[in-house]
């Protein structure tokens, strides 16, 4: 199954495709590939790059002598936008992959379009895969969107930058999408693939351990999710052929 121009939709189509995509490759993750003592989650993001320590409300109204205000401040509000694509990339999955009951040791995230719709989406992304990284969590990104105007290089290249600042062997030209799998060992190294629009998505490793890895069946999962998305929108990727 070629990879498909997820362009041409609007985010909330193709969210539901990633979605559905991202559930796949847990499962099947989990259905023999990892070794035993390893487990695959779908593990939703919050806005942004998570915080070191999070506020949570377990009940009830503040008390003590400081106030926490519910409603909006009195001066005025400056600016406030949110892109349907920025909504929809606060919404999507990524998969933890965990040793035991707790530790995670590395994540794999299918970009979104709001992931690249601004400098900010696309710097907190590759800000938070760095933070992964840096902490010796490894990492595989699948990108099914071209390089564009804030990733022209590709978004492995823009995670590279950050962490090395020299250019990869290997980027994905126009048209094309990408997977990078990083191993956070000693040396860092990443391996990357450009994908052709329309052409078969590639296994791909996702490390557990420097060195030690375990291959992703991207190909299947993406037929797999493929398969149960609704005529109409496949429809609007792969025109069914008119004859003459």
């Amino acid at each position: 199954m070629p990879i498909h121009d997820w362009t041409r939709v609007d985010a909330g189509t193709y969210h539901d495709f990633h979605q559905g995509w991202t559930i796949r490759v847990r499962d099947r993750l989990n259905g023999g590939i990892l070794p035993e003592g390893y487990f695959a989650m779908a593990d939703q993001r919050v806005s942004g790059p998570e915080p070191d320590v999070m506020a949570l409300r377990l009940g009830g109204g503040p008390s003590g002598g400081l106030g926490v205000a519910e409603m909006p401040p009195r001066i005025r509000q400056a600016a406030r936008t949110q892109t349907e694509a920025a909504l929809y990339a606060r919404k999507a999955n990524r998969i933890a992959i965990r040793q035991g009951l707790g530790r995670v040791v590395s994540m794999i995230e299918i970009v979104s379009p709001g992931n690249k719709d601004c400098r900010h989406a696309i710097a907190s992304f590759v800000a938070k895969a760095v933070e992964f990284l840096r902490i010796g969590i490894h990492f595989l990104v699948i990108d099914p969107f071209p390089p564009g105007p804030r990733d022209p290089d590709g978004i492995a290249q823009a995670i590279w930058d950050q962490l090395v600042g020299e250019p990869m062997e290997i980027r994905p030209g126009p048209g094309a999408a990408a997977v990078a799998a990083f191993d956070a060992g000693e040396p860092l190294t990443a391996y990357a693939e450009p994908i052709p629009i329309g052409q078969p998505i590639p296994d791909v490793p996702l490390f557990l351990a420097p060195g030690w890895y375990v291959n992703v069946p991207l190909e299947e999962t993406y037929q797999s999710a493929w398969n149960v998305t609704p005529r109409p929108i496949r429809d609007l990727l792969h025109p069914p052929s008119t004859g003459h």
